[in-house]
């Protein structure tokens, strides 16, 4: 029942992401298709129903990594989360915290530079920001980097930068041009890049609010009583 208890505040709504990435200038959008994020600009604006959120949350086995619906059961592997997703989900996707006295004094200016930022200071920044030169560019970098992880991929209760959000932004020598994945990939390992073609093909039905789906649920937990 506890566990139950802890699925009141989940949220999975991607408006606000669908619509930052079509009021992006061209330039941004090519960067972060350089960065392998491209896939990302083809989520449709969805507000997933909250008791969907709590039935896939309450039926999702946490030490096997296992969705049981009453379709059946499959495991939920970071490559299937980056399939459905059209980015790289390889290498380390939960890197350790920023250690800031193990940084060096160029890297502390940026430390401070974002630390306790809000992910609304952070999207105005992100939207802002010109990208015609290498420093706005890399600077641009860093911004959508820590964006992308607090408004989508690792979203915290707190609605601050937090030290995990800005490891990535420390590696960014790691990080180059066409380097598919960015922060999922930064220990070197093999990744593929989605084509542009590939993006805009991907359906995005994994992400699909399913009324099947959400009845099946519901059937299941009539059959366990």
């Amino acid at each position: 029942m506890a566990a139950r208890n802890q699925t009141k505040d989940l949220k999975c709504a991607t408006h606000l992401l669908n619509d930052k990435f079509r009021n992006m200038t061209e330039e941004k959008k090519a960067i972060v298709r350089d960065l392998g994020f491209g896939g990302l600009m083809h989520i449709p604006p969805l507000r997933v129903d909250h008791q969907l959120l709590r039935e896939l949350a309450n039926n999702f086995k946490l030490g096997e990594n296992r969705l049981k619906t009453g379709y059946g059961s499959f495991q939920i592997t970071p490559k299937k989360i980056g399939d459905a997703l059209g980015i790289n989900a390889t290498g380390d996707l939960f890197p350790e915290k920023v250690d800031y006295k193990k940084l060096s004094d160029d890297d502390k200016i940026i430390y401070r530079r974002f630390q306790g930022k809000t992910l609304k200071s952070l999207t105005d920044e992100m939207m802002e920001i010109g990208v015609g030169n290498e420093e706005e560019r890399l600077m641009f970098k860093r911004i959508f980097i820590l964006y992308i992880q607090m408004a989508f991929l690792l979203p915290t209760t707190i609605n601050k930068i937090s030290p995990v959000h800005l490891t990535p932004i420390f590696k960014m020598d790691g990080i180059s041009e066409r380097n598919g994945g960015a922060c999922f990939d930064l220990h070197g390992q093999g990744h593929h890049r989605l084509s542009r073609e590939e993006e805009e093909g991907n359906q995005w039905l994994p992400l699909r609010p399913d009324d099947n789906l959400l009845s099946s649920f519901k059937k299941q937990r009539q059959e366990q009583g």
